[in-house]
């Protein structure tokens, strides 16, 4: 039996039309604990088109951590260097260390008409907003409650009591910049989270801004009518 559409001439083929799209920036946000790294890994195996952006950082390695892939690694002199330099599209400091977004690659990545995904806290993506507001999409992650934040963050290993207490006491001024975010997810099952998080990812994508080659595809097509 033909699986040809009933309308298609014989021995054509359909095939979606190439639309010039610039890339956007995918930004996820959350207190630490919410589970936005493990939604984000998530996001990038099941949706094609988007790459991770690596940040710099001046904090040690943590186990398992590789240079170049997790995070660039470099002292605080470097850091400083590039920031002067406007090297940086973003910087924060954030319990004694400092972490910052490279500008070069994702600049041409998105005029390239590739997604970038980042994971950073809230004041990375107040000045990613500023710098590129019509390439961002901000979405906040939230714990299903605060006693599973509390629970999740007591039980993280590599870090110690200190860390713990520090992270908690941030946690409430975390949450205080939810309503700056274009979508906020409740993180109460993660298999339906990265289901909402692609859908917001493919809607974005489609919006009529983005499609750079939209004008030209409909004189196109205008011009054989």
């Amino acid at each position: 039996m033909s699986t040809r559409a009933p309308d298609s001439p014989e021995g054509s083929e359909l095939s979606e039309p190439h639309i010039a799209r610039r890339g956007l920036l995918y930004i996820i946000s959350s207190p630490s604990g919410a589970g936005k790294t493990t939604l984000a890994r998530k996001l990038l195996a099941t949706a094609r088109g988007i790459t991770m952006s690596v940040s710099i950082t001046t904090r040690s390695p943590r186990p398992g951590e590789r240079d170049g892939v997790d995070y660039h690694f470099v002292d605080r002199d470097r850091f400083e260097i590039m920031r002067e330099r406007g090297d940086l599209l973003e910087w924060a400091r954030v319990f004694d260390n400092h972490y910052g977004t490279p500008r070069e690659p994702v600049e041409k990545a998105i005029a390239a008409g590739e997604d970038v995904l980042f994971d950073i806290d809230w004041q990375g993506a107040q000045q990613l907003s500023e710098k590129l507001p019509g390439d961002v999409v901000r979405v906040f992650v939230l714990p299903p409650s605060g006693h599973v934040l509390e629970d999740r963050l007591k039980t993280r290993a590599q870090d110690s009591a200190e860390v713990v207490a520090r992270r908690m006491a941030a946690a409430a001024s975390e949450l205080s910049h939810w309503p700056e975010y274009d979508y906020v997810l409740v993180n109460s099952d993660l298999a339906q989270s990265v289901i909402a998080a692609q859908s917001i990812l493919t809607a974005e994508r489609l919006k009529r801004a983005r499609l750079l080659g939209l004008s030209e595809f409909v004189r196109d097509m205008q011009s054989v009518l």
